[in-house]
């Protein structure tokens, strides 16, 4: 192979595998906000609907994904989450992920809901509610969620990019899980969706 062909194909090969991360979020943000969009899928009230144009988001930060150590939980005992409104579902805590973000070593407990884990598709989901210092000032004040997928090994990525708001933010006919005090964060998360 000619060298400047080689060089060639190594700039672009360089230049997709720096894209990628990037490109892969901004696909997540536009199928984001076109599920929002989608009249028959949104939880925007018909009001909100209209004048929708599209999420506010935080600078995509690769910083912000962390490879976490997971520790599966033993022997755990489902609980009633608390949400916004009277209702109770029962999740038990999967397992407890730690990691390190901007110097700080940080936990947060990761659940899963007993009537999803039922159903086929959500058979692998895995939940993720947290608050952080950013709540009631640029993000929504009741915390932000992140859907995972259980890992096979001992680590787990958790990608706060992908942290988007609960229904409930939109809509109050929604009810919501509110992220448990141990789940708050002491720390400014500025990833994700904004207020």
């Amino acid at each position: 192979m000619k060298p400047l062909l080689l060089f060639t194909l190594l700039l672009c090969v360089n230049f997709s595998i720096g894209q990628t991360y990037q490109d892969s979020i901004i696909a997540h943000q536009k199928e984001l906000n076109d599920f929002y969009s989608n009249e028959e899928k949104s939880p925007l009230t018909q009001k909100d609907l209209k004048k929708f144009k599209g999420h506010d988001f935080f600078g995509i930060d690769e910083n912000f994904k962390v490879v976490a150590k997971f520790e599966r939980a033993v022997d755990a005992v489902p609980f009633l989450m608390k949400t916004s409104t009277d209702r109770l579902p029962t999740y038990e805590v999967y397992g407890v992920a730690t990691f390190q973000l901007n110097g700080k070593t940080l936990q947060l407990n990761i659940y899963q809901n007993h009537r999803t884990r039922t159903m086929p598709q959500y058979r692998n989901h895995l939940f993720l509610p947290f608050t952080d210092l950013t709540n009631g000032d640029e993000t929504y004040g009741g915390g932000r969620f992140i859907d995972l997928e259980i890992p096979e090994g001992d680590t787990i990525v958790i990608d706060f990019n992908k942290a988007y708001n609960p229904y409930c933010a939109y809509n109050k006919k929604y009810s919501c899980p509110i992220p448990p005090k141990e789940n708050d964060l002491p720390v400014h998360i500025n990833a994700g969706v904004k207020i």
